[in-house]
């Protein structure tokens, strides 16, 4: 099939419900490449002629491929576009989602209610994650997350100024940051950085988490990057320890028979899934 004469459109709703339009459009093209319909160094129709199949920003189709390419499923080449890789190599299943999305495969419908928001000076750690002078002015949003209707997070988030003013006007009761800077504003959430700790709740968290004060919680610090590495926010994201945890999946990789083990090709990461608990 020549990716030249791709012309149909493709109803996304109709492949995986839910997921967010990048991953439907990276799983349409995936199996078109194991159903045999793009071949191993077969070139793949274009960023323009995908966002047409599709009805989406080439934002969203530059956001798919980024992922296929990954993956090793597929190599892009400057000016010529992309082209299907000898044989797919999966990478690593680790991702940056949003809540929303956390909580849709969870099988669970979110929402969020809005505590405060508005322009704060920054302080030295906000400052120091989003690459600013101390006291530049940010946008603070902070948020209580829930699932089918019961608390499960509370979010305290840092925009630069320029960010802040683009979700400012949004109803962010049923939208996520994520989903307005890259549907509406085609800046696109490029890559993220997690670190998790453990901490306890003070007055003000128990009353929005619905738990008792110094009970124990888990603390992610997340920052999320667009194009060229420009931090879009800062978070700090608490959970209740009862209704939240991780399951990491990892490969062993073997060494054996080496006298001093080799570096590995690929992180053994397979996959971090997060596991919601219903009350």
């Amino acid at each position: 099939m020549n990716s030249e004469k791709v012309s149909q459109s493709v109803e996304l709703s109709a492949l995986k419900p839910g997921l967010p339009l990048h991953e439907q459009i990276s799983h349409w093209i995936e199996t078109k490449i194991d159903e045999g319909v793009y071949e191993s160094d077969q070139k793949l129709p274009s960023e323009f002629q995908l966002s047409e199949m599709f009805n989406v920003s080439r934002v969203t189709v530059r956001r798919a491929l980024q992922t296929l390419e990954s993956n090793r499923i597929i190599y892009r080449c400057q000016g010529l576009g992309s082209f299907v890789g000898k044989g797919k190599t999966r990478q690593p299943l680790v991702r940056l989602t949003d809540f929303m999305e956390d909580m849709h495969r969870a099988g669970m419908e979110a929402k969020s209610v809005v505590l405060s928001m508005g322009v704060v000076d920054a302080t030295a750690e906000v400052a120091e994650q989003l690459g600013l002078a101390e006291g530049q002015k940010v946008f603070q949003l902070d948020r209580q997350r829930l699932g089918d209707n019961q608390p499960m997070a509370m979010d305290e988030t840092w925009l630069p100024f320029a960010y802040g003013q683009l979700i400012e006007s949004v109803d962010l009761g049923n939208r996520t940051i994520f989903s307005i800077l890259e549907q509406d504003y085609e800046i696109p959430v490029m890559r993220g950085c997690y670190q998790i700790t453990a901490t306890s709740a003070s007055e003000m968290l128990a009353k929005s988490l619905q738990t008792h004060e110094g009970d124990a919680l888990l603390l992610l610090h997340r920052i999320a990057y667009t194009v060229g590495d420009k931090p879009i926010f800062y978070q700090r994201r608490y959970y209740r320890s009862d209704s939240f945890a991780y399951e990491m999946r990892l490969d062993r990789v073997e060494n054996e028979g080496q006298a001093t083990p080799q570096p590995f090709d690929e992180t053994p990461i397979r996959e971090i899934v997060p596991i919601f608990h219903r009350k």
